[in-house]
């Protein structure tokens, strides 16, 4: 499909989708074609459908990555080659609500300390200390840090949207000593090999993953584990939802609201039903 991934490619670059967004759609149509072993302008509904069923029931995919598939699918057919109806019967799946898992204080410390290299132990910081994505800690340049203003900068994120985020006098001293120590070669503050490009979202989890082996923590590390405990370490310290929703970019506060139910802060002071059994308080509260 050689042809019409140029084609799709020069689609997506005129809506200007984000690079690493054309790099996954590119790479799961292509998926998609070679399952088939033909042309994806040959084939329909009933073979998109064929495809999701063997990702779902023989590859067991989860219903996010379903979910990815089926938008690049929908782009190809919608976009590119002008059949939208391919993709009509099929919308992302619905996904579980799951809690998301938050590490202690302590548990952030030991992951820190456990991070062998300067750069991977100043980006992880950088995540907790200021609740970004992995992509957007990344491509963060060195012009993005205001350490007049003490925030960061964060340019082009989910959604294309520019935001500030808080720059901590302990994040700031930990940065001060990592480009004092490594020197990395403008304009990212965490370059990747070449010197040019930004460190790649891979090698930064294959070293936070490493490290919580290192650490023994009970849980292992997932993608978004540091922006995750940075929201709920905030809630638990009164920060209002609103404050926190700026911060972490969330286009809809009911995003940020599930944190609410991570958090244990308002649980501490309620009392049970079963402890007011048989007292008075209990046999005012019932009628």
């Amino acid at each position: 499909m050689s042809a019409l991934h140029e084609r799709m490619k020069a689609d997506m670059a005129l809506r200007n989708l984000r690079p690493s967004t054309q790099e996954d759609y590119g790479r799961l149509c292509s998926a998609f074609a070679r399952w088939h072993g033909r042309s994806p302008a040959d084939l329909g509904s009933e073979d998109v459908r064929a495809f999701l069923v063997w990702l779902s029931s023989e590859q067991k995919r989860s219903a996010s990555t379903l979910g990815v598939y089926i938008a690049a699918l929908r782009f190809l057919y919608g976009v590119t080659l002008g059949r939208p109806e391919v993709m009509a019967p099929f919308t992302p799946p619905r996904r579980a609500q799951k809690l998301p898992q938050v590490l202690t204080g302590s548990e952030i410390q030991a992951l820190l300390a456990a991070i062998r290299w300067p750069k991977h132990r100043a980006l992880a910081m950088t995540r907790y200390g200021a609740g970004l994505r992995v992509g957007e800690a990344c491509a963060l340049q060195v012009t993005d840090i205001d350490s007049q203003r003490m925030v960061i900068h964060v340019r082009d994120g989910k959604g294309g949207k520019d935001r500030y985020t808080m720059l901590s006098p302990t994040l700031l001293a930990e940065l001060r000593a990592y480009w004092s120590a490594v020197r990395p070669p403008r304009p990212y503050l965490f370059p990747g090999k070449d010197g040019c490009s930004p460190l790649h979202v891979s090698s930064v989890q294959h070293a936070l993953t490493r490290a919580g082996l290192v650490a023994r923590l009970k849980v292992a590390v997932s993608p978004h584990m540091l922006r995750h405990c940075f929201a709920t370490h905030l809630l638990e310290q009164g920060v209002d939802l609103r404050t926190i929703q700026s911060m972490l970019g969330h286009s809809d506060i009911n995003t940020t609201t599930r944190y609410l139910h991570v958090t244990t802060r308002h649980l501490k002071g309620v009392r049970s039903p079963l402890d007011l059994l048989g007292t008075k308080e209990g046999q005012k509260a019932s009628g």
